[in-house]
């Protein structure tokens, strides 16, 4: 979805956490309060993408630092009680970047193959980058209802995925 949408959110499952993220704009400090109301009163989890010091300053329940972001020094800032950082790796230089970033949970993708690119990690290569790292690893990428019960075999933290939630709204 392009534009924060928050009737849409209201209907999620309540299980489902969101990051705010936008990269073409600057942010809007407004739709991101309300956003981060909604987010509490529904005691859902709320992420800033690429912004870990307006995270902070916002008291969000984290930041997700993106692959291209591969600055070592983003830990400057005062870190309030249960942060959580997250980060997105497509492979094992950006799992080791992600470490030094302090990240608890690790974006890992695509798993499986995405219309547009034939680039995916597919299930043995994603298995073999899990264990090259501590941090939790979430699947990411060409995740449908045809393939997700292949996530099982993965054992992995858990499992994003903005297409599988916009075309079935009782997931």
């Amino acid at each position: 979805m392009s534009e924060l949408d928050l009737n849409y959110i209201k209907k999620l499952k309540k299980n489902i956490a969101i990051i705010y993220r936008n990269y073409t704009k600057k942010i809007d400090i407004k739709s991101l309060n309300n956003l981060k109301i909604l987010c509490k009163k529904q005691n859902r989890k709320l992420y800033l993408a690429n912004d870990y010091k307006l995270a902070v300053k916002m008291n969000l329940d984290g930041v997700y630092i993106p692959s291209f972001n591969q600055k070592l020094n983003i830990n400057l800032y005062r870190k309030k009680k249960n942060f959580i950082i997250l980060g997105s790796a497509h492979n094992i230089k950006e799992i080791k970047i992600k470490e030094k970033q302090n990240v608890q949970c690790i974006f890992l993708s695509p798993v499986f193959k995405v219309t547009k690119s034939n680039n995916y990690l597919g299930i043995s290569l994603f298995k073999n980058l899990m264990t090259k790292t501590n941090c939790k690893i979430i699947a990411l990428g060409g995740i449908n209802l045809n393939n997700l019960k292949k996530l099982k075999i993965l054992n992995c933290y858990g499992f994003a995925s903005i297409s599988l939630i916009k075309e079935n709204q009782n997931f």
